[in-house]
């Protein structure tokens, strides 16, 4: 689904909306009332008006109906960990696979789901009776939810349970401050309390499955191995100590060094390098007459790096005037069959993110075995499918494009058959996925070693209550080795008492350490940040338990500030939502200082511009995140010093775009306004300021109107005079005048200037109708 069908898909949704509500929102209306685009009286309720100034209260879910919800509860540009709405921890996007959601997911979300075994659980003692109860759905019938990014709150009660527990969970965020807002660590604080006349006793337990090299796993021979390590107060910098803590650290190595099997030589399959899909039959019109050369592709496609000079792609190849033509062409490329005689086969794919609708199938007695689809991106990734299960046996390769909207097509292209997969290190420690990970119990005031339970080896099927059944002293603890395929998993407790009416508050931290992260196209951008900053998950748990005070105070002190307004509850929480989005991996801070960003979750590469142009938050809450934006993307690796030209997706395309290049000038000068001095602005501006001509140069006769075909955040080429785009081309004028005048370049300065005066009159004499801006053809 591109943008406009989105849009249009959203536009569908409103409407049903408003006419499922339409006695409390706005209306009556009838077919007549939309024959104009926007109608001028939208008749909405004056009842309904007056509750969206109301304060309010805040939102609250409670459970059944918050099984969906997923808020991002990692730090910022680290990785992805969802707080679920019953306080489970799902979507562990810790390992750094590419992971596209896809289209669909607008109208049929993910269902909540983890990878690993990890949770945490109460074991309650009153007077002779002993209750065990799993801290999400599964142990209590009253859950409520409370969303505030960044913390969330889960309650749980049970009229049968002598304790009640809330659960405050969140990763340090500190506005201006990216450094303590990116840690791969997420806290959670249980407050437990006895709602009885008489002391319980209680134990509290969380647990985590050791799942470092999750993907690779199944390629490589290692070991998986936990340690529970205890950590004593350790004083801040210039500080007072932090907090002690046991960790359970979760690592990988190498297996024993064992017999070398002699690798078959390869075998190519098919390279594409003939205008003709001669030993392929062909269904449909998606895949042309024949595999199409990559420099003839359209050029809003980028760069896809096929090998060689042709590929088979359904876009490229597709009958069609435009991208929406060409997407809905549909085709299957059947190959003939062959025996399996290799362990995998391997191949550079792109386009499209639709399961068993955009990808290439192996099927083995005419039965699909194996898929593979590309990421919503048309540049060609490295895959293998693992083929050893079938080894001997005939199969035939599926090039299948059965999908008619956005990204409805496939790029493939060198097939061969291989012992060894391709683009895959068969070194471990360079697996995308190799890394640390942990769970920290905190350290309370009171503590001894005995309060603490701990236990390197849990039996996964025993859960929760292999929990407390393994339990051990931290000191008599062994560390604990499996080999890759049996599952580990690790736990750490606390026991203590509660009076009646007492309550006690308990700290455990998630961390990770994977920062071998892998983005195509880019060049020398090394890992993750994080990875520059900490060994391993132990050291983050170290910097968290060090500076723990500061970074928690700080992080309520701006969300109450922030929550704790006049503005409605509803205006507050919806405001601050998307900013979410910067704690999933959408977004990254990499290592040579890069912000990078997929328009959504892998899917369209290059922190776009016509798409972050609009976005505001990252700019005002982390400012050098953005300003890498501008020098090392929209000014570095997008930009064209010859033209002037930045490219929308930096290395991976060749197109611009009118709201993209217009915006990048005005964040340039945004940026600059909000630096201590003018360093940055002299370092961009001869930059900022040939990119400001080349816009210029769209402007045929000076008169503040863009000519020619003017593509944008809609995904296609404009023509005409189009208010919305020379409006922004006269912002821009703007903050160059702005720039060029703070610099002393008053001749540059007073060009901008003559041609925004002439744009402000035309805008308003031909573009205005008296009620709205327009478009003219």
């Amino acid at each position: 689904m591109d943008r406009r069908a989105f849009l249009r898909m959203g536009g569908l949704a409103v409407t049903s909306l408003t006419l499922a509500r339409s006695s409390v929102m706005a209306g009556p209306f009838t077919a007549a009332d939309f024959e104009r685009l926007v109608p001028s009286d939208k008749r909405l309720q004056p009842e309904w008006v007056a509750s969206l100034f109301a304060r309010g209260t805040r939102t609250r879910y409670r459970w059944p109906e918050s099984r969906r919800i997923g808020m991002p509860i990692g730090g910022i540009c680290a990785g992805q960990l969802y707080l679920g709405g019953d306080g489970k921890l799902w979507h562990w996007d810790i390992f750094n696979r590419i992971v596209g959601t896809g289209a669909e997911h607008y109208a049929k979300p993910l269902e909540p789901a983890s990878p690993l075994a990890q949770g945490f659980a109460l074991k309650v003692r009153a007077a002779d009776r002993v209750q065990v109860r799993a801290l999400d759905h599964t142990g209590w019938r009253d859950i409520e939810f409370i969303g505030e990014y960044p913390i969330g709150y889960v309650s749980y009660r049970d009229v049968e349970s002598p304790v009640s527990v809330a659960l405050e969970a969140f990763s340090p965020f500190v506005p201006l401050d990216v450094e303590d807002s990116a840690l791969p660590a997420t806290i959670l604080q249980f407050t437990v309390k006895n709602e009885q006349a008489v002391p319980v006793g209680v134990e509290l337990a969380g647990w985590l499955e050791n799942a470092v090299c999750l993907h690779s796993a199944p390629l490589l021979a290692g070991l998986r191995r936990n340690a529970v390590i205890e950590r004593g107060p350790v004083p801040a910098e210039g500080g007072p100590p932090g907090r002690g803590f046991s960790f359970l650290a979760c690592s990988a190595e190498p297996a024993p060094a064992s017999r070398r099997e002699v690798q078959r030589p390869d075998l190519p399959f098919d390279d594409f390098e003939r205008d003709t899909h001669t030993g392929w039959t062909v269904e449909g019109t998606a895949f042309g007459t024949g595999p199409v050369e990559q420099d003839q592709m359209p050029e809003y496609q980028g760069k896809v790096g096929a090998r060689g000079r042709r590929l088979v792609n359904s876009h490229a190849a597709a009958p069609g005037r435009n991208v929406g033509e060409k997407d809905a062409a549909v085709g299957t490329l059947t190959s003939r069959p062959f025996v399996i005689e290799r362990d995998y086969i391997t191949l550079l794919i792109g386009g499209g993110g639709h399961a068993g609708k955009t990808c290439i199938n192996v099927r083995v007695d005419d039965r699909v075995v194996l898929s593979a689809t590309g990421r919503n991106d048309n540049r060609l990734q490295a895959h293998s499918l693992d083929v050893r299960r079938w080894a001997g046996q005939t199969a035939r390769l599926e090039i299948v494009d059965q999908e008619r909207g956005g990204w409805g097509n496939i790029g493939v292209d060198d097939i061969v058959f291989s012992d060894r997969p391709r683009g895959l290190s068969l070194v471990l420690s360079e697996q995308p996925d190799f890394g640390t990970m942990g769970l920290g119990l905190w350290q309370s005031a009171g503590d001894s070693p005995g309060g603490t339970l701990a236990a390197t080896s849990v039996p996964v099927d025993e859960l929760p209550d292999g929990v407390f059944a393994r339990a051990a002293v931290p000191g008599e603890a062994v560390p604990a080795v499996r080999p890759f395929g049996e599952p580990l998993v690790g736990a750490l407790g606390r026991r203590f008492e509660l009076a009646a009416g007492q309550s006690a508050t308990h700290t455990f931290v998630v961390t990770w350490h994977f920062p071998n992260v892998q983005l195509s196209g880019l060049r020398d951008y090394e890992g993750r940040r994080y990875g520059k900053r900490f060994g391993d998950a132990l050291a983050v748990a170290g910097h968290v338990a060090r500076h723990f005070d500061r970074l928690t105070t700080q992080t309520r002190l701006w969300h109450d500030t922030w929550y704790d307004a006049t503005l409605p509850h509803w205006l507050l929480e919806r405001t601050m939502a998307p900013t979410s989005h910067l704690a999933t991996n959408t977004c990254y801070w990499l290592g040579n200082g890069r912000f990078y960003a997929w328009e959504g979750v892998g899917c369209c590469a290059g922190t776009c511009t016509h798409v972050w142009h609009y976005a505001q938050a990252l700019a005002r809450l982390f400012p050098p995140l953005e300003r890498s934006l501008r020098e090392l993307a929209d000014y570095g690796a997008g930009f064209d010093a010859e033209t002037g030209r930045i490219r929308f997706r930096a290395e991976h395309n060749n197109h611009w775009a009118v709201d993209g290049q217009a915006g990048s000038i005005l964040r340039t000068y945004r940026e600059h306004q909000m630096s201590a001095d003018d360093a940055f602005l002299r370092r961009l501006w001869p930059r900022v300021k040939r990119s400001l001509e080349f816009l210029i140069s769209k402007d045929a006769g000076a008169d503040g109107i863009i000519d020619g075909p003017q593509h944008n955040t809609l995904d296609a080429d404009w023509w005409g005079e189009v208010a919305w785009l020379s409006g922004l081309y006269l912002a821009a004028l703007r903050a160059g005048e702005g720039m060029a005048t703070e610099l002393g370049e008053t001749e540059f300065a007073g060009r901008c200037r003559a041609i925004l005066e002439a744009g402000r009159r035309n805008l308003a004499a031909r573009l205005f109708n008296g009620e709205y801006f327009i478009n003219r053809a």
